[in-house]
């Protein structure tokens, strides 16, 4: 270990300034690719790839890939329901359980989700079952995304932190991917409304596997970014002092709140996306073959929008301000575009059972897949864009734990109240214009939040819950270097 003088305080800044700081070497050889930050967060993508990535294939192909979408809406309802109150507390559960063990506890209730969507297809009037299993992994998906969220805002040094986003975004939706294809090639030849349960048992063996994937990562503690800092690992005081370092959290940066309404949308149009748009407009083997492109398209806009926020050569604010304005263009140029088709059909005009949907071969048909195309482009770059500001706030995992929790806790109630909407048929054009009215809300709202909270460099005196001893104690920056020293 050496001493250098370099911008941060363990924060893997990549530039010069006047505070010294410890530098580790890095393992070399194949150990040095095990821990390299960039494997752990392949690995981190895998854990979503065979769970998450599976589910959003599942859930793009519209209504779980049944006929009736009223199952697939109340039982996301209730999984988004449980997963607002459990994320909130997430961060807490991360920090003291640990993210590797947090991983695998969340991982597992996917497993059991796309099991019950198998046994209703099996059994049709096993809904309850489905309802059950939404609420179990509500739960769970809390957990597995506090945690990744953490590692994958830690790992990175502060100008890798869209690179790395963009590979997790990027492996994680190759699931979805994966999904997509494998539903394809099930219900290519298929011109009817539901998928069989092939499908759903390839997608249940795919996630089973992916449970195991978190008991072969790295020890966070052990983990080394590239400029040599050390990755900050949380103490895993007491669950009071853990509580209590949520409330501060939101206390010392309240800005955060700013970012609410853009968390609250973040989940919202999935509804209409999904189910008001390809479970309503296209048959069977239309919409798997746009929940292929969907997906993908998700890979090109989070590698492409990552690619934007990592330009050394442009402040970070400045970064910051044209992630805002691509979004906000990208918001009008998708909703416009769809308000043209939106307004041709209603609920009443195309029921469930309706034969009188969009097949692959129907003229009209790819003007309506390009809009799916730039819907998964906009989602990319949304959730890319919302992870890296939380990115740009904090270097410390425990405070990291904490911000991913708070978005996915608010971005589940957003899907709650969505699905919910769904399930009691809202009309088609309200669900519309309220995805399009709550995305230019959250980019109006976090305007002033960007302005005054994101800065070129993250410095101590905004790591609040670093300079907090494991008695709840909040140490000045004076203090903090002192006892390094003392370290040393």
């Amino acid at each position: 270990m050496t001493d250098v003088t370099e911008k941060g305080y363990n924060s893997g800044s990549d530039t010069a300034s006047g505070s010294q700081i410890a530098i580790y070497e890095r393992p070399k050889g194949i150990k040095g690719i095990y821990y390299h930050p960039i494997t752990q967060v392949s690995m981190l993508g895998f854990v979503c790839f065979m769970g998450p990535g599976l589910f959003n294939a599942l859930t793009g192909l519209g209504a779980g890939g049944q006929v009736d979408n009223v199952t697939s809406a109340n039982a996301n309802a209730t999984l988004y329901s449980t997963f607002a109150v459990g994320a909130f507390f997430s961060g807490s559960i991360n920090n003291k359980l640990g993210s590797r063990l947090t991983l695998l506890l969340g991982s597992t209730g996917y497993a059991l989700y796309i099991g019950a969507f198998l046994a209703m297809n099996i059994h049709p009037h096993a809904g309850a079952f489905v309802i059950a299993a939404g609420a179990v992994l509500g739960i769970c998906a809390g957990l597995l995304w506090t945690a990744q969220g953490s590692l994958m805002m830690a790992y990175p040094t502060e100008n890798q932190k869209g690179k790395f986003i963009g590979i997790f975004w990027g492996i994680f939706n190759l699931g979805a991917v994966v999904g997509a294809s494998v539903s394809l090639g099930q219900n290519f030849h298929s011109t009817s409304n539901s998928v069989g349960n092939g499908t759903y048992i390839g997608f249940l063996v795919l996630t089973l596997i992916g449970v195991t994937i978190p008991m072969l990562m790295a020890d966070p503690q052990k983990m080394i970014r590239t400029d040599g800092t050390k990755v900050t690992s949380p103490r895993h005081p007491s669950w009071k002092v853990e509580i209590y370092g949520l409330w501060l959290t939101l206390r010392t940066d309240p800005m955060i709140i700013l970012l609410f309404p853009m968390f609250l949308a973040s989940n919202w149009f999935y509804t209409w996306q999904f189910n008001e748009y390809n479970d309503a407009l296209f048959n069977i083997r239309a919409r798997s073959l746009n929940n292929l492109v969907y997906w993908l398209s998700q890979i090109v806009g989070s590698i492409a929008i990552g690619f934007l926020l990592d330009q050394k050569s442009i402040s970070r604010r400045v970064r910051a301000f044209s992630g805002w304005g691509i979004l906000f263009a990208m918001v009008f140029i998708v909703h416009i575009w769809a308000f043209f088709y939106q307004k041709q059909y209603t609920r009443e005009s195309l029921p469930l059972d309706s034969a009188n949907k969009f097949d692959i071969f129907d003229h009209g048909y790819a003007g309506r897949i390009m809009v799916y195309i730039f819907c998964g482009l906009l989602d990319a770059m949304w959730q890319t864009t919302a992870y890296w500001i939380m990115g740009s706030m904090s270097n410390d995992p425990a405070k990291l734990a904490h911000l991913a929790g708070f978005y996915k806790s608010i971005q589940s109630a957003g899907g709650a109240g969505a699905w919910r909407a769904d399930a009691v048929k809202t009309p088609f054009m309200n669900m519309f214009i309220s995805t399009w009215v709550l995305l230019v809300a959250g980019l109006v709202f976090a305007l002033p939040m960007i302005y005054a909270r994101v800065k070129d460099h993250t410095d101590i005196s905004d790591e609040t819950l670093i300079r907090m001893d494991d008695s709840g104690h909040i140490l000045n920056a004076d203090q903090i270097a002192r006892r390094r020293v003392e370290e040393k």
